[in-house]
């Protein structure tokens, strides 16, 4: 699958972990809004972020989806 591709892929829930490591040691971040931008929670501290859907394309590793 085409990394570029995957973020089209994502769905509010979803665990998205990124290529490089937040500050607090963490790299899984739960999608909590899609649209023109993303917002993202991380997973370790709770700190929230909205990024460009471009943006979020050159950073994505991979979708985990949710538990259950």
């Amino acid at each position: 699958m085409n990394p570029r591709t995957l973020h089209t892929q994502l769905r509010v829930g979803d665990r998205a972990r990124l290529k490089k490591t937040h500050p607090c040691g963490s790299r899984d971040w739960e999608v909590l809004r899609l649209g023109t931008e993303v917002k993202l929670r991380c997973v370790g501290c709770g700190h929230l972020v909205s990024l460009p859907r471009a943006k979020l394309a050159t950073v994505l590793k991979e979708i985990v989806p949710p538990a259950g």
